[in-house]
């Protein structure tokens, strides 16, 4: 194999990601905007690019001197990535794996597949020009909330904080399977798809960060009770069944929170 790859934004998940693709034979650019970065990427095998979105430099156009760019930053800006996407079109990139949310999908109480309809979001305007683009074919994939590592969902309400909405359900997906369900996408080459990437199972958030909260010795949660309970519940069928994908941590309360991937 001899594709080269260029994630925008080796960060919490783009870091790992690149350092599989290195293993599964890719050869791999990534950017970053603290230049102090670059000696860890460098040591990784990731070739390094100070890139901003904010004020694309010239070094832009050596970045996406690629055949596949995966695009794994937060930035909500449309203008930015409108910007980027006019030199996409004058790249050697055909394939563009974008990393989005969830969020895009309204709380309606139900379970939200692919076909469901979306908010009118800076988010769904970006997909939409990634998407609707016939210079180079676009996947979409859909991430719920990302805990992993050092990111655990026993810390995310700290300090006496109240959880809201308790009987409510959570939508999860662990680092380790974000990173393989995207590595999987590339080697199937499976293009022009969206994707909803959720683990299984959805428990009551009362349930779930009380689990969590002991599993790491935290103090017992608080919540705040209402009587109105909103949801959604992210399926991810349609993913499972494409990419014949078995999750690695689909059950999220038979994990322990404390000691799992520490």
């Amino acid at each position: 194999m001899n594709k080269t790859v260029s994630i925008l934004g080796c960060g919490w998940l783009g870091k790992p990601l690149a350092i599989k693709l290195i293993e599964s034979g890719y050869a791999l650019k990534g950017s970053t905007t603290s230049i102090e970065k670059f000696g860890e990427l460098e040591k990784l095998g990731i070739q390094p690019y100070l890139i901003s979105l904010v004020n694309l430099p010239e070094s832009v156009n050596e970045f996406l001197n690629s055949e596949i760019l995966i695009v794994a930053i937060p930035s909500k800006n449309s203008e930015n990535f409108k910007n980027l996407i006019n030199h996409i079109e004058k790249s050697s990139v055909v394939k563009v794996l974008f990393i989005s949310s969830t969020s895009v999908y309204s709380t309606n109480n139900d379970v939200v597949s692919e076909n469901s309809p979306v908010q009118n979001s800076p988010l769904v305007t970006i997909e939409k020009y990634f998407s609707s683009n016939s210079n180079f074919k676009t996947t979409i994939v859909r991430f719920p909330g990302l805990f992993g590592y050092d990111r655990k969902p026993g810390n995310f309400f700290k300090n006496g904080r109240a959880i809201p909405n308790p009987e409510g359900f959570v939508n999860m997906i662990h680092q380790d399977d974000c990173v393989l369900i995207l590595e999987k996408i590339l080697t199937d080459n499976i293009w022009g798809e969206f994707f909803n990437a959720c683990a299984d199972t959805h428990p009551s958030r009362r349930d779930y960060y009380t689990k969590t909260k002991e599993d790491l010795g935290n103090e017992s949660p608080i919540f705040v009770e209402t009587e109105t309970t909103v949801f959604k519940i992210i399926s991810n069928k349609k993913l499972k069944s494409v990419l014949n994908y078995k999750f690695k941590y689909g059950d999220l309360m038979e994990l322990d929170y404390g000691n799992f991937d520490s």
